[in-house]
């Protein structure tokens, strides 16, 4: 029986489906595991399955038994590709699970900065609306979202799922390739700074790369409408989150729905907390792939990688 390490299991949460990964050979868990804990955990083991935790050239240089690290994530940035592929250990991650529930949020933020739903709410529980001689309230104006455009950059999965559920909207969709490589068909490509300038909504959905981070910087916020949302469910690094806080205290843009940010937990200095204005920043704490059943799609691939890899070593 192979042994199998999950080496941060906390941060997949509690997932009815978790005892999959027990059929898969003998599996031991760790709810954190600190940097310095990481190799007498992993001596020995035939798998290691991490979300988060660091496995550099030099960690895995000293794990002979090791044969496949399973990635609980789509990216792959905590392992050292090449010192794994010199010392023939497989890297398997899970893609593809958590479209729809990084989908859902996004709509879940957009709709709630435009519509202005915590001051509608705050409103009515406030005792406001009892005291009022009309059967309405016109407080913030806010605007439809049929006929409006869309500016998607990174028009990935997640990226063309999005696309989607902005047509069923009835928005004009444009996309802005981060490659350079994607000529989808079905929407219109832009350069960035266009892309920016002529959309009303501009949702990140773009892994963090050289190229990519930093790219959403003052300047370019600079270039959006006034009344533009400006999303962000991709990556932290991606907008320089000093230059939001600025834009946003000075009016620059109508707000912004923020689900990642560079450092996660992030210190608490952060300029975002100390905005003038908090209605106009909605910010949640990496949550939107955590829907439950993405969790527990995330599992279900890792014990099939885990099943395949068993089925090569027989």
């Amino acid at each position: 029986m192979i042994k199998i390490v999950f080496l941060d299991a906390k941060t997949v949460g509690e997932v009815p489906n978790f005892r999959v990964l027990e059929k898969q050979g003998a599996l031991t868990i760790y709810e954190k595991t600190l940097p310095s804990e990481v190799i007498e955990r992993c001596t020995g083991q035939d798998v290691i399955i991490t979300s988060k935790v660091q496995m550099s050239q030099e960690v895995l240089s000293q794990l002979p038994d090791l044969k496949l690290i399973c990635v609980a994530a789509t990216g792959l940035n905590s392992i050292d590709l090449e010192a794994a592929e010199k010392l023939k250990i497989q890297v398997k991650n899970v893609a593809g699970y958590s479209t729809e529930s990084v989908a859902q949020l996004t709509f879940a933020m957009l709709l709630h900065l435009v519509n202005h739903l915590q001051y509608y709410d705050s409103y009515v529980k406030s005792g406001g609306y009892p005291k009022s001689d009309i059967f309405t309230h016109f407080g913030p104006v806010f605007w439809e979202l049929n006929g409006k455009r869309l500016g998607i950059i990174g028009l990935g999965n997640i990226g063309r799922r999005v696309a989607q559920i902005a047509h069923s909207f009835g928005m004009e969709v444009v996309f802005y390739s981060t490659t350079g490589r994607n000529n989808n068909i079905n929407y219109k490509r832009f350069d960035l700074d266009t892309l920016l300038s002529t959309s009303d909504v501009i949702s990140i959905h773009a892994p963090l790369t050289d190229q990519t981070r930093g790219m959403i910087n003052y300047e370019k916020i600079h270039m959006m409408r006034p009344c533009a949302i400006l999303l962000n469910t991709g990556r932290g690094g991606i907008i320089v989150e000093s230059d939001l806080a600025r834009a946003l205290d000075e009016n620059l843009i109508g707000g912004a729905g923020i689900d990642v940010l560079e450092k996660e937990p992030p210190l608490e200095n952060n300029p975002l907390f100390k905005i003038k204005d908090r209605n106009k920043l909605l910010l949640t704490p990496h949550i939107a792939w955590t829907s439950i059943e993405a969790r527990q799609r995330l599992i279900d691939k890792l014990a099939k990688n885990i099943e395949e890899f068993r089925k090569t070593i027989q």
